[in-house]
């Protein structure tokens, strides 16, 4: 579950001026709305799935539970994934709620995902290896009427980057070195 808790409105929040400013320097200059986000991952000697990431400054561990051999050291891949699209969500309803002028106090997103570990362990190809289903239960609260919310989580659905990624297919390309 991710959640933000604010007495203010986030139109108070400065997203607002954030995004205008933004929308100006990207418009005058299309070259800068590149963003080249950048994670580093290696495993951890002496473990069989503890996983070191690092990403700029900041640092934390990924890991299995024990029932798939790891020491859970640290939440899972596929709940990194969960809460990626999450955080992604709070995110985007905040900047959204600003460019909008939507009062928005609280945004609380709770997330499940179906996955069958057949895929993964390779013992069905009828089943694939990652989410056979994800749901997403959003709960806003703030003064506006039910109207404003709707056109608000129509912008979210629209403009969340984490989950244009999960339902769209985007081309990854791959490269192995071996030393």
């Amino acid at each position: 579950m991710t959640t933000t808790n604010s007495t203010a409105s986030s139109t108070d929040n400065g997203l607002a001026a954030l995004a205008e400013a933004t929308a100006e320097a990207v418009t005058a200059d299309p070259a800068t709305a590149g963003v080249r986000p950048r994670v580093r991952t290696s495993l951890v000697g002496g473990t069989a799935t503890q996983v070191t990431v690092r990403a700029g400054a900041h640092e934390w561990t990924v890991d299995e539970p024990p029932a798939l051999g790891g020491q859970d050291t640290g939440p899972n891949p596929v709940e990194h994934l969960l809460a990626a699209l999450g955080s992604c969500q709070v995110i985007t309803y905040q900047v959204w709620a600003a460019k909008l002028g939507i009062a928005l106090y609280e945004v609380e997103v709770d997330l499940r995902g179906e996955l069958d570990i057949r895929g993964f362990f390779g013992l069905s190809e009828q089943v694939r290896p990652g989410f056979q289903s994800v749901s997403v239960d959003v709960l806003l609260r703030g003064p506006e009427p039910a109207e404003r919310y709707e056109e608000l989580s129509d912008a979210v659905e629209r403009h969340c980057p984490v989950l244009d990624n999960i339902t769209t297919e985007a081309p990854v390309e791959s490269t192995l070195r071996v030393a």
